[in-house]
C-alpha cells in the first residue's frame, strides 16, 4: 500500500509539473519584475496608449493594399499554394520605438503604466527596463543602453508574430529582446524583415475573384453530348498586393496572375477537353470559347463529355484556377513564389438522352 501511495504521489509530482510547463509556454521571465506576455489574440492593436511598445504579439506596423486586381476581394478564402511545405513568414524584426518613445514608456510604467513588451513572449516592468535601457547595465542578452540612445540616430526593434500562424512553434523564433538598429540598415538576422519576406506575408493577404464557370447546357448535361465550358475575359485578371514597413525602408509587391482552369468532373465515368482537363488562359485573359447555336455536335476547346447519368445525385464538378505568383521589392529585389489555386464545385446534374417513339 506504501508503495502504491509513493506511486500515486510520483505521478501527481509529474502531472504538476507538465501543467506548469503548459502554462508558462509563452514566456520567462527574472524574478518578479519579468512577466510572460499572453499569446496574441483577436486582430493586431496597439496598447492603452496606442503605441508599439505595449502592442500585442500580432501587432505590426506592415501596410497592406491592394494594388490592382479588380473585383479580387470578394473570395470567402485566400490562395491555396500549390507547394504543402510553403508557408507565409511565422514571424519577423520590426522597428517600434525611437529612443524617445522607449523614454516615455518607461516614464509611464514608473507611474503604473503597462510593461513594455520586450519579446512577443516576455514584457519587463520598471527595474529590468530602467536597468537595461536606462542606466546601461549588462542583461542576459547583453550590454545595455545609456539614456535609450538618446541623440542616436535608429529605432529599438522587436520580434512580431504572424497572426495566422500564431499557434506554430516557428512563430516564437524572434525572441531577442527589444534591440538597438542603426537607421537605413536592416538586422543581421533570418528574420529580418527583407523584401522576400514581405512578399511572402503579401502573398498570405490576397483574395480573387470567386471560380464559377459558364456552362451550356446550363442546368443539365446529356449523356454522351458535349458540355461547353468557359470564363469572360473580364472576370480574371492579375492581383497584385503591396506590403510596406515604411519604418525600416522595405516594401515587396506580390502579384497573382491566371494561368489555367483545371477541370474535375467528379466521377470517372466523364472525358475532359482537353484530355488533361486544363485549360489554358487565351490571349485576352477569357478561358474555353462561349458556345453558339453553330457549335451543336462540335468538340469545345475546353469542356466535359459525362458518359454516364447522375440518376438523382448530381455529380461534384470542381473548377480551379491556377495562379502564378511572382514578386518585386525594395533595392530591385525580385523572385518567384509557389503557384497557388483557387477551387469551387457546382452541381452538374446529367440526364439520359431522351427516345421518342412513334
Amino acid at each position: 500500500m506504501r508503495g502504491a501511495r509513493r506511486g500515486l504521489c510520483l505521478l501527481s509530482v509529474v502531472f504538476v509539473a507538465l501543467m506548469t510547463s503548459a502554462t508558462g509556454a509563452y514566456g520567462y521571465g527574472e524574478g518578479d519584475d519579468a512577466a510572460p506576455s499572453q499569446p496574441p489574440q483577436g486582430r493586431p492593436s496597439g496598447g492603452a496608449s496606442g503605441n508599439m511598445l505595449t502592442a500585442e504579439a500580432g501587432a505590426t506596423s506592415i501596410k497592406v493594399t491592394q494594388v490592382s486586381g479588380g473585383t479580387s476581394g470578394s473570395s470567402p478564402k485566400a490562395l491555396a499554394p500549390v507547394d504543402p511545405n510553403w508557408e507565409p513568414p511565422p514571424c519577423w524584426y520590426e522597428p517600434v520605438a525611437t529612443p524617445q518613445q522607449l523614454k516615455t514608456g518607461v516614464d509611464q510604467l514608473k507611474k503604473g503604466g503597462d510593461l513594455v513588451r520586450v519579446t512577443p513572449s516576455l514584457s519587463w516592468g520598471e527595474d529590468l527596463m530602467v536597468s537595461h535601457y536606462e542606466k546601461g547595465e549588462t542583461q542576459t542578452d547583453g550590454e545595455g543602453y545609456k539614456d535609450y540612445n538618446l541623440g542616436k540616430d535608429g529605432m529599438f526593434w522587436r520580434g512580431v508574430i504572424n497572426k495566422n500562424r500564431a499557434n506554430d512553434i516557428d512563430a516564437y523564433d524572434c525572441e531577442r529582446n527589444l534591440f538597438w538598429q542603426n537607421a537605413n540598415t536592416l538586422p543581421d538576422d533570418k528574420h529580418a524583415p527583407t523584401p522576400d519576406v514581405l512578399a511572402g506575408y503579401a502573398y498570405d493577404k490576397i483574395k480573387v475573384p470567386e471560380t464559377e464557370v459558364e456552362l451550356k447546357p446550363e442546368a443539365k448535361s446529356t449523356v454522351n453530348a458535349p458540355t461547353w465550358v468557359w470564363l469572360d475575359k473580364g472576370t480574371f485578371k492579375e492581383v497584385k498586393v503591396r506590403a510596406d514597413l515604411a519604418a525600416a525602408g522595405v516594401w515587396a509587391e506580390t502579384t497573382a496572375k491566371p494561368v489555367a482552369l483545371h477541370l474535375e468532373p467528379g466521377t470517372e465515368d466523364a472525358q475532359t477537353y482537353p484530355a488533361s482537363g486544363d485549360c489554358e488562359i487565351n490571349d485576352d485573359g477569357s478561358i474555353g470559347t462561349p458556345y453558339t447555336k453553330g457549335d451543336a455536335g462540335k468538340i469545345p476547346p475546353c469542356g466535359i463529355t459525362y458518359l454516364r447519368a447522375s440518376s438523382g445525385e448530381p455529380y461534384q464538378l470542381n473548377a480551379s484556377i491556377t495562379w502564378e505568383i511572382s514578386w518585386e521589392g525594395s533595392g530591385g529585389t525580385q523572385g518567384d513564389l509557389p503557384n497557388g489555386t483557387f477551387e469551387t464545385t457546382q452541381d452538374m446534374n446529367v440526364q439520359e438522352i431522351q427516345s421518342v417513339n412513334r
